[in-house]
């Protein structure tokens, strides 16, 4: 099946972070996994799966109904322990993200992050995994309000860069940053990593695609093409 064409020339692109750049869905959820289980809590990997692209506030009421508050607490502080060890040695890059940034670059096309992580953490990974100087702006769940999927973040990201929402380009690899770059008015592709779509998100009607490859194959022929918007 052919890959549908990018409806527009982004005049920039904004990135999610853990899932789509960086390998760390796995090591968050391992680290989590390994922690309850020191704790003598054998909780089910869909649990784990249900956090993913949510913010930190939503993670620590999804432990608390299945653990309790202070089990909760023993559990995130032994997983962070762990997390950043993993976090200080640099996470591991998705495949294609250095091929897509190099491209951007060449491009002269602008680069911000929109994480739902917080700052110091976010700058930390992003350093260690030498990703930081790619960017022009950096965008945390620290900087906003609202988390994803509210549009809080992505909106940011926009300003930040001086764009209009409506010429964004995000790529988002969880339904909750899909759902945050629509609200925000924005066209994002998904690059699926943990979670597969189901029908539901499916239904939004925003491109879906295999990897970073691909996407950078789409933004290639759009601009290349002869008619530019």
């Amino acid at each position: 099946m052919s890959t549908p064409a990018l409806p527009f020339t982004p005049a920039a692109v904004i990135f999610d972070m853990d899932g789509l750049m960086l390998d760390s869905e796995r090591a968050i959820i391992a680290c989590l996994a390994e922690a309850a289980r020191e704790r003598g809590h054998d909780l089910p990997e869909l649990l784990w799966l249900s956090m993913v692209g949510h913010s930190e506030a939503v993670c620590r009421h999804l432990l608390d109904e299945a653990v309790g508050e202070v089990q909760r607490e023993q559990i995130l502080q032994r997983s962070h322990a762990l997390y950043d060890a993993i976090v200080a040695a640099g996470m591991p890059h998705r495949p294609g993200i250095i091929e897509m940034l190099d491209f951007l670059q060449l491009q002269g096309i602008p680069r911000a992050v929109a994480t739902s992580t917080r700052r110091p953490l976010a700058l930390k990974k992003l350093e260690a995994a030498s990703l930081l100087p790619r960017f022009d702006a950096i965008c945390t769940s620290s900087d906003v309000e609202h988390p994803k999927p509210a549009p809080d973040i992505y909106l940011l990201a926009a300003r930040s860069l001086g764009i209009e929402p409506s010429r964004c380009l995000v790529l988002e690899d969880s339904p909750t940053g899909v759902r945050a770059a629509l609200a925000a008015g924005m066209h994002p592709i998904q690059i699926p990593d943990l979670l597969e779509p189901d029908d539901t998100v499916r239904a939004l009607g925003h491109l879906i695609l295999p990897s970073l490859d691909d996407a950078r194959a789409l933004l290639e022929r759009r601009l290349a093409a002869p008619l530019r918007d």
